[in-house]
């Protein structure tokens, strides 16, 4: 029979931080507020940086995150994986009970090749030394053909090489189960379409992005931007650097999520100069005039841009 609550010792958690965990609707927050109940800092957290200020300032907006930044707990170095022989390999593939020789003969399909002594020995270090399900691990490896063949063109397959290496980011980051890695690949695949949407908010020719555009870019749709807001950020980075930069605007976007300002309007109602006015100053136009002028400085230096051209 199953047990519904497992012993040990208890965690106490008043009604109205779990009311407001439920309202919040985020399994990361409610993750890290029981974290913090369990351990009282970050220590044994193995969460990515863009995932914990993710949760950490959604618990902050609720008045439920610690007063003093927590610290974590230098990380612990990751053991190296075993130098697997060819009698390991041999061993496992005659495993009567073992998946790992249907694994094998999947992964050849589905890479339509032969796998190598050390093909093997990659899949077995994602199968056994990282503890990843069979079914995860095909999952895995269809994902890196997807990403092969969008960046490099149909019938491109990854090495295995490149599988394990991704396998352990997937590892690291908990995805260990179908439920897991069908919720992360969805993640990818909205960021994957998000990543191409920025980029035309932001007048960037489609390209590759390298992994710090893509860690923006997944921030701040974690944070909830819509396209306004960006557009907003983009033209005021511009105005101010007079060319696009992903960290100034990654700054002003920040302070606006601290504000609470996720969208256009909002942003134009809530992001005034909170200092007050010298005698004889105009009042600062409505929010319409203001995007009127921002329009207007951005074609106005377009247009300098292209002289500056024309002239060069």
């Amino acid at each position: 029979m199953a047990q519904t609550l497992l012993p040990g010792s208890v965690l106490a958690m008043t009604d109205q931080a779990a009311d407001r965990l439920l309202r919040l609707d985020s399994g990361d927050a409610a993750l890290l507020y029981l974290h913090f109940l369990r351990h009282g800092d970050l220590s044994h957290l193995t969460w990515s940086q863009q995932r914990l200020d993710t949760a950490l300032d959604q618990l902050k907006k609720l008045g439920m995150a610690p007063e003093q930044p927590p610290v974590s707990a230098p990380p612990v170095p990751e053991a190296p994986p075993p130098e697997y022989s060819l009698e390991d390999i041999t061993a496992a593939l005659k495993e009567n009970t073992s998946t790992f020789p249907a694994l094998c003969d999947e992964v050849e399909r589905r890479l339509g090749k032969k796998l190598s002594a050390n093909d093997l020995r990659s899949l077995y270090t994602l199968y056994d030394h990282l503890a990843l399900p069979a079914e995860v691990v095909l999952m895995l490896v269809g994902w890196c053909t997807e990403e092969m063949e969008r960046k490099y063109g149909p019938g491109r397959r990854p090495f295995l090489s490149q599988i394990k290496k991704e396998g352990f980011v997937w590892a690291r980051q908990g995805i260990d189960t179908m439920e897991r890695a069908e919720a992360h690949l969805q993640r990818l695949t909205h960021l994957r379409g998000r990543e191409a949407q920025v980029l035309r908010l932001l007048d960037i020719p489609p390209h590759p992005l390298v992994s710090q555009e893509r860690t923006y870019i997944a921030a701040w749709d974690d944070m909830g931007f819509d396209d306004g807001a960006l557009r907003m950020a983009y033209e005021k980075t511009v105005l101010k650097k007079q060319s696009m930069d992903w960290g100034y605007m990654n700054g002003i976007l920040r302070r606006w999520h601290q504000k609470g300002l996720h969208t256009a309007a909002a942003i134009q109602a809530g992001d005034r100069d909170p200092r007050p006015l010298r005698a004889g100053q105009p009042p600062q136009g409505a929010p319409a005039d203001q995007e009127k002028r921002t329009r207007e400085n951005m074609e106005r230096m377009r247009r300098m841009l292209d002289q500056m051209k024309k002239e060069g």
